[in-house]
């Protein structure tokens, strides 16, 4: 199977092409990762490269319960326990920085940092606080250039702890409706300075922090994932969207990146997407692709077959199955994952999902 072959990723060794996606799992008590993050990571660090939750490069960023930081000392620590389980293991890791932006409650941040975005622009509906339960989403404060400066260098801050900590890379998340993927969106960017109005300076949050954290810790260490046609977090489907990617993938391509990693939203129900996209940006990129959607063991191997990415990343399928490769690679049957325990504190459903012995493969 192509999903099983070792891959070279700009120098880094995979010991397959499948690929553990970003996901939030909400188990960073105080925001500090521990243990049990430990065990969750150790775990599927048989996947060819893990990309870890979205992790927030600063206070103004932790926009979720319970989600882990990479701007103190104590965070790098942790996270130092997380490298050195998937290293001992023989797995490639990089994290995922992820600023969340106007998707924020004051009850999830330290005090004194901000609720911050492009634009004053609410979010509709309620963010979970396991302080005072589901409360509305708070009007951000727009970003004067100052804040945005200060993002930046938050997220450049952010890129060399991770590498302090022991990881492979990073990835910046400018997808799914969190900071840099506002800036890019018409929705929640109505700004006339040059961070908004046209293409090239929607654009511009994004690519001068992919330049900046390049510059710093080098390009074979830097990913980044996009979502074009997503609606997620209040995002929404605009004229030129189509021109706006395609321009940003063509800058992007100076910098030699590590991969994009694109998510495909159609799979997730997403009714507005033209998956056209995908292909145009496969054409036109001469990088690496890390395709995300829905993937399972046939689709995942037919993409590869046909080229259109070079790695597959799984999400839900690596919650529910540690040993996934494995599963894949013996074909199979797959634990189903449990949605009551995707972003609830402790190991049920987080480190309790079951992998097959080799007595099981053998009965099978």
């Amino acid at each position: 199977m192509k999903l099983l072959q070792p891959f070279n990723l700009r120098g880094l060794l995979l010991k397959n092409s499948m690929v553990m996606a970003p996901l939030t799992r909400a188990r960073a008590l105080d925001n500090v990762p521990n243990q049990l993050m430990v065990e969750y990571y150790a775990e599927r660090a048989s996947a060819g490269l893990i990309i870890t939750e979205g992790t927030a490069p600063s206070p103004n960023g932790m926009g979720y319960a319970r989600i882990p930081g990479i701007f103190t000392a104590e965070q790098i620590e942790g996270w130092k326990m997380i490298t050195n389980a998937v290293h001992d293991r023989d797995g490639k890791i990089f994290m995922q920085l992820m600023h969340t932006g106007r998707v924020s409650h004051p009850e999830n941040m330290e005090k004194g940092a901000q609720v911050l975005a492009p634009s004053a622009v609410r979010l509709d509906g309620q963010m979970y606080t396991d302080t005072k339960g589901p409360l509305a989403y708070p009007e951000p404060k727009e970003m004067t250039l100052a804040d945005i400066s200060q993002a930046q260098d938050e997220f450049l801050q952010s890129a060399i702890n991770a590498i302090k900590a022991g990881f492979d890379g990073v990835e910046i998340h400018s997808a799914n409706g969190y900071l840099a993927d506002q800036f890019l969106n018409t929705a929640t960017n109505k700004r006339h300075d040059a961070y908004g109005g046209s293409i090239e300076n929607r654009t511009r949050f994004t690519r001068e922090i992919t330049g900046q954290i390049v510059k710093a810790i080098g390009a074979q260490k830097v990913g980044i994932r996009l979502s074009p046609y997503s609606t997620f977090n209040g995002t929404e489907v605009f004229d030129g969207m189509e021109k706006q990617f395609l321009y940003l993938v063509d800058e992007l391509e100076q910098y030699d990146l590590a991969y994009i990693h694109l998510v495909n939203n159609a799979a997730l129900g997403s009714p507005d997407v033209n998956e056209d996209i995908f292909k145009q940006i496969r054409k036109n990129y001469s990088g690496n692709l890390i395709m995300n959607g829905g993937y399972g063991r046939r689709s995942g191997e037919e993409a590869l077959i046909r080229e259109e990415a070079d790695l597959i990343s799984f999400g839900r399928s690596f919650i529910a199955n540690p040993d996934l490769p494995y599963r894949f690679s013996y074909n199979l049957p797959l634990n189903d994952p449990d949605p009551e325990t995707f972003y609830t504190p402790g190991e049920k459903g987080y480190t309790d999902y079951p992998a097959y012995t080799a007595h099981e493969v053998a009965s099978a």
